[in-house]
């Protein structure tokens, strides 16, 4: 047997407001008692209005800001063109340099230590991650994943080349340096050794070629506050391919991939981050 519909709860309630509605009034919320009837007369009109949301609105005037006050808000962003790149030279591919290509290691030491910082392109500032194992039966039906690995992003350092090519000559000293286990001392040795049909190469143990001496130094146009990233146990780990052609011309870069083990980060002002490079490359 069909049930009446005046038997459901709150069935007067919804006949209310919907003969309010039909009448073209505004539907607020009625006193309803515990069974759904209402408890006063709709003839008294609608009720009182709800208040207005008075947060809301506060939030809303609070996003209106002049660029004066927006600046002082949020501040001022860092930008990306102000950074410094300090790479010197490894004690130990200096004494290579000097042992096996000595009329160019004043040149090349000269260029590294005062112009190599002009002719940098772009730099990347470190990224990083975990390496995690998942697990699955601690708790049933809940995986979790556990990290057991830091990993590091190599690191690219693009520079302009001089038209003398000591920063393609300095990179490439350094990654033959890496593979010259077998190699004895003289440029005249060198150059009738790897001509030969049995050139093989002997790599040096990683002491010898990483180095702790690179640094990215980021700061901001006013020189004041700063952030230096120095790199452990980094060494050259590829060169790109540069292209050349006829046509218009272009300068000339090339792209350094660098490896390392992990990085330490300095916070501090401009002035003491650039005297502890110059205390560090002193000792190197």
């Amino acid at each position: 047997m069909a049930r009446d519909p005046k038997d459901i709860p709150g069935y007067d309630r919804l006949t209310v407001r919907t003969q309010r509605i039909l009448r073209g009034e505004s539907v607020y919320d009625i006193p309803v008692d515990q069974r759904g009837t209402v408890s006063r007369d709709i003839s008294q009109g609608p009720s009182t209005p709800r208040p207005p949301q008075i947060k809301a609105i506060k939030s809303i005037d609070r996003l209106k800001l002049n660029m004066t006050q927006a600046r002082d808000v949020i501040g001022s962003p860092a930008l990306t063109n102000h950074y410094y790149v300090d790479m010197p030279i490894p004690g130990a591919v200096r004494s290579y340099i000097a042992e096996n290509y000595g009329k160019e290691l004043q040149q090349i030491g000269n260029f590294i230590s005062n112009k190599l910082s002009f002719f940098r392109s772009g730099a990347t500032l470190p990224g990083t991650s975990y390496a995690t194992a998942e697990v699955k039966d601690n708790f049933m039906g809940v995986p979790q994943e556990f990290a057991h690995t830091r990993l590091y992003t190599d690191l690219d350092f693009t520079f302009y080349v001089d038209n003398d090519y000591n920063i393609l000559r300095y990179f490439e000293i350094w990654m033959d340096y890496i593979g010259s286990g077998a190699d004895t001392k003289g440029e005249d040795f060198l150059a009738y050794h790897r001509k030969s049909p049995g050139y093989y190469r002997r790599f040096r143990f990683p002491n010898q070629y990483k180095t702790d001496g690179i640094e990215i130094v980021k700061f901001e146009r006013d020189y004041k506050k700063a952030l230096s990233y120095q790199f452990v146990n980094a060494f050259p780990k590829g060169m790109t391919a540069i292209p050349v052609s006829y046509g218009s011309a272009e300068l000339l870069k090339v792209t350094m991939t660098i490896n390392y083990d992990r990085y330490i980060v300095f916070r501090g002002d401009l002035e003491s981050i650039a005297t502890r490079l110059r205390r560090s490359e002193e000792n190197t």
